[in-house]
């Protein structure tokens, strides 16, 4: 299947603002649109982007709806999220993946997005956007995101290069490169045994990240992927910052991290601002090649464009 990379983001495109997951603050949403107009976009959306159904924006179809609207529209250039949460993974059976291919638009998130951003990778063969969305990052401004990285993926037609790293550790020394794939781990592993299931290739990089897990969770989880043969595949594993996943009184969520892995034979590097992070999140695009060093200096390479 050959890899569909999404159009750039160009400045005055229009960006549906769509909200799969978990509702949101209005003053967060207007003050993340008036960010996305600072660097140059067209937020456009509707009222049913304020829907509520409990934990949820609107019913499944509703969300899933507003999705295949701006897919359908050739004035609109991409999709940003504006929160995660919970609920993208009720959208996915309405998701069509010759459409998405057609289409051809990015979609921006993280967190609860990685329901959709596993199907997209690993079943649509498309390029997936894991950067910022509206709540929490681009409306509190680049002392939540970082811009650079956002607008470089987004809108740049050549290979990122180094991803910004400092507080990288390494775990597991090593070098190994591949196509990078994954996102939240709890997302991750809800899709297994599914027909939306994580499935990387062999020879991938894993991109893994979560918020507020324990340590024996995020323990089982790995345990999980190790069972579920996906770690069996990778090349090399980079963790991004674990926020608040230690134990108080007990073990490290690096403590975690650096037993789980001591079995598994390739590098591993712990700390990236990426997904739930205390730093400027940086964007990644899931699904290009990558490079890993897992060192006394690590770092990730992005090898390939995300964008066309």
């Amino acid at each position: 299947m050959s890899l569909v990379r999404p159009r750039a983001w160009r400045p005055g495109d229009r960006i549906a603002v769509v909200a799969p997951a978990s509702p949101f603050s209005r003053e967060e949403f207007d003050r993340g649109c008036a960010e996305l107009r600072r660097l140059g976009f067209d937020p456009v959306f509707d009222d049913d982007v304020f829907a509520r159904s409990w934990y949820v924006a609107g019913s499944a179809g509703l969300r899933a709806a507003a999705i295949q609207r701006a897919l359908a529209d050739p004035s609109i250039a991409g999709l940003i999220a504006v929160r995660g949460g919970f609920g993208s993974m009720h959208v996915l059976p309405a998701m069509d993946a010759a459409t998405w291919r057609a289409a051809g638009k990015a979609l921006v998130g993280y967190s609860d997005l990685t329901s959709l951003f596993a199907w997209q990778t690993c079943h649509v063969g498309m390029v997936a956007i894991h950067g910022p969305m509206l709540a929490g990052r681009l409306s509190e401004g680049e002392a939540k995101y970082d811009a650079d990285s956002f607008l470089r993926v987004v809108g740049d037609p050549t290979p990122f290069g180094m991803v910004p790293g400092g507080g990288l550790l390494t775990l597991r020394a090593g070098e190994a490169t591949g196509p990078l794939f994954g996102g939240t781990l709890t997302q991750l592993c809800a899709s297994l045994a599914t027909p939306y299931a994580f499935d990387p290739p062999a020879g991938c990089l894993l991109f893994i990240e979560d918020v507020g897990e324990r340590p024996y969770r995020i323990d089982r989880l790995l345990t999980q992927l190790v069972y579920a043969g996906v770690v069996g595949r990778a090349s090399g594993v980079v963790f991004g910052e674990m926020v608040e996943c230690d134990e108080p009184g007990g073990p490290t969520v690096i403590e975690t991290l650096a037993s789980v892995t001591a079995g598994w034979d390739v590098p591993v590097i712990y700390g990236l601002a990426a997904g739930h992070s205390r730093r400027p999140v940086v964007t990644l695009p899931l699904g290009v090649s990558a490079r890993l060093v897992a060192g006394p200096s690590p770092s990730l390479e992005i090898l390939d464009a995300a964008v066309r």
